[in-house]
């Protein structure tokens, strides 16, 4: 038993740098991965198919499809420049608002696919200020996976962890919104101040911004309000599914489905779009965890992480939030929070201790550690390879110069936040 949890061990670890390299796409990585444990007989085809999370697989389709419908409507830039010109044209006041419906649209959607829309927009609003996008995008940056933070939906760790522990939108909520958001309020104050002497501005560029016309960017008025609608009750049946007894990922399908259904678009152009990578690299995730969980590798872990910490909450909580935060500020923090899932419930069934502070801690530290570094999570590398299209690469050392020293403030108001709600 012995030899082949190190064997899987071995297998587990070589897949993940494969992963962290990028010599291979993740999803290439993590399904070639599955394969190999599965025909190397560590773990029955039956028992992969088992530890494949269905809820988190159904809730990422479902609002896939639906943001795929929605942003086709163009009212996700039609926010951005009313925002801009709420600002008056003042490039300060226009980051801090830019962030601001970042944060707020990454929470209600899903953080990639909200600066997948907003960055085209600030390089046109920054490219008439004649200014530096840098400190516009990094805010972005951070502020996608800030907001992200705060419900069930807004980032695929949340997901994950929403799943694994029977957690509701409405907990997401409860418990994270009251950190969320003085991190969010702190890091907009640091990047107003880092650069409220570099960014400098014309009056008559300044002005251009007025003359933006954002109904311009409304392109299907029935559409917007369909979408706006079912996105709506999608939202209102994520609050009540506790009550309701239904599962996140039915609540997203079904608005999904009937979103298509109203929309009149045809399932194939809708359909095709999505991220099927993204949803096959959890396929082959899960079933790697699920390996390692089902050879006792995870119940090892458990065992040693607790007598080091000698079983002791406090020491526990803190221990995963900050490794979760300096770990995910340098590897995806998607496979990270898919192997620390079980090894938290085996420590809940070791020690007898509440592990409800475990999943907010684990939650904080991958997210928001995921701005640590231009790696640390997918919004980042998107952004990146976004401002490197458009002739404004962002080096990683250029990051992390300001990246990382601001993330470290986020888990420290996190500390803060997590020793007085959960643990005195």
């Amino acid at each position: 038993m012995e030899n082949t949890m190190i064997i899987v061990s071995i297998i587990f670890v070589a897949i993940y740098a494969l992963i962290i390299s990028e010599k291979v796409h993740r999803t290439i990585a993590a399904l070639v991965g599955a394969v190999i444990m599965i025909l190397a007989a560590f773990i029955t085809q039956e028992d992969a198919v088992k530890a494949i999370d269905w809820n988190t697989i159904g809730l990422l389709v479902g609002m896939m499809t639906i943001v795929e419908i929605t942003k086709r409507t163009g009212v996700f830039e039609y926010l951005a420049i009313k925002g801009a010109k709420a600002a008056n044209g003042w490039p300060m006041p226009i980051m801090v608002i830019m962030a601001v419906i970042t944060a707020v649209t990454s929470a209600l959607l899903d953080n990639v696919t909200t600066v997948l829309l907003i960055v085209p927009v600030t390089f046109s609003i920054t490219r008439t200020l004649k200014v530096n996008p840098f400190p516009f995008l990094m805010a972005e940056i951070f502020a996608s996976n800030i907001g992200g933070t705060a419900t069930l939906i807004g980032d695929p760790p949340n997901i994950m962890i929403g799943s694994a522990a029977k957690l509701s939108f409405m907990d997401f909520v409860v418990n994270l919104t009251p950190v969320v958001l003085p991190v969010l309020a702190v890091t907009c104050l640091i990047f107003y101040w880092l650069y409220r002497r570099d960014v400098v501005v014309a009056t008559e560029d300044r002005l251009k911004i007025m003359e933006f016309d954002e109904l311009n960017e409304i392109k299907d008025h029935v559409l917007l309000k369909k979408s706006l609608a079912v996105l709506a009750l999608t939202v209102l049946g994520f609050i009540l599914h506790g009550a309701l007894n239904i599962e996140p990922a039915t609540i997203a399908l079904a608005g999904a489905a009937v979103l298509m259904l109203v929309s009149g678009l045809k399932p194939d152009d809708v359909l095709s779009q999505l991220e099927w990578p993204v949803i096959f690299f959890f396929v082959g995730l899960f079933i790697l965890v699920g390996t390692l969980e089902h050879v006792g590798v995870i119940k090892l872990i458990a065992v040693e992480s607790l007598k080091l910490t000698g079983g002791d909450l406090i020491l526990t909580t803190l221990l995963i939030l900050w490794l979760s935060a300096i770990l995910s500020a340098f590897v995806d923090n998607i496979p990270f929070v898919a192997t620390m899932i079980p090894l938290i419930i085996d420590m809940g069934q070791l020690s007898g201790m509440d592990i409800m502070p475990l999943w907010w801690a684990l939650s904080l530290g991958a997210c928001l550690g995921g701005n640590g570094t231009i790696i640390g999570a997918s919004a980042n590398v998107v952004v990146a390879g976004m401002s490197e299209q458009r002739g404004h690469p962002i080096t990683f050392i250029q990051y992390i110069k300001v990246g990382f020293g601001i993330m470290l403030v986020s888990i420290v108001i996190s500390t803060i936040f997590m020793y007085f709600r959960y643990l005195v």
